[in-house]
């Protein structure tokens, strides 16, 4: 299911988030950012789910980050799991209301306040397949240059690098 459109001021907002979801999020992309990481929201995978974000390093690890937002949040999801097939290592963010001792340890932590976030526990890498790796990888890039063209339509305008 696409969750982008073009009459949409941000089209990455669907209406499922949460105002303190989407401060978590905001938190989490800015300190992936600065850790050189590029980031993409809501990304529909293969398996039919959706990563809340997905990244993909410098050295072209590939990451999901499972955001949370309270226990109920958490202990009524049971898909995340399902997330591992997707990525080379899995995180959860939220943020200081919630009690980090229900995130499973073999799972990496942030840490959001919705101005940056603080990695918590790093997470154990499982390397991906070289098929999935690319499916993913691929799957990444079109969202992202389709993306890149909604804003640009949205914006009536056409983006430069000193843009993005």
């Amino acid at each position: 299911m696409t969750i982008l459109s073009v009459y949409n001021n941000n089209p990455l907002i669907d209406g499922r988030q949460s105002d303190r979801a989407m401060l978590v999020r905001r938190g989490t992309q800015i300190l992936l950012h600065e850790m050189r990481h590029a980031v993409l929201p809501e990304l529909s995978l293969a398996s039919g789910r959706r990563a809340d974000l997905i990244t993909i390093s410098e050295k072209g690890e590939i990451w999901i980050v499972e955001i949370k937002t309270s226990v109920e949040d958490f202990r009524v999801d049971r898909k995340w799991p399902e997330y591992r097939l997707h990525c080379d290592r899995l995180f959860f963010a939220t943020h200081k209301d919630v009690p980090l001792d229900i995130f499973p340890e073999e799972c990496g932590l942030f840490l959001s306040d919705g101005y940056g976030a603080h990695l918590l526990r790093e997470a154990p890498e499982h390397r991906l397949p070289p098929a999935t790796r690319k499916s993913v990888t691929l799957n990444f890039s079109r969202a992202a240059a389709q993306r890149l063209m909604l804003a640009e339509w949205a914006n009536g305008k056409q983006l430069t690098p000193d843009d993005i």
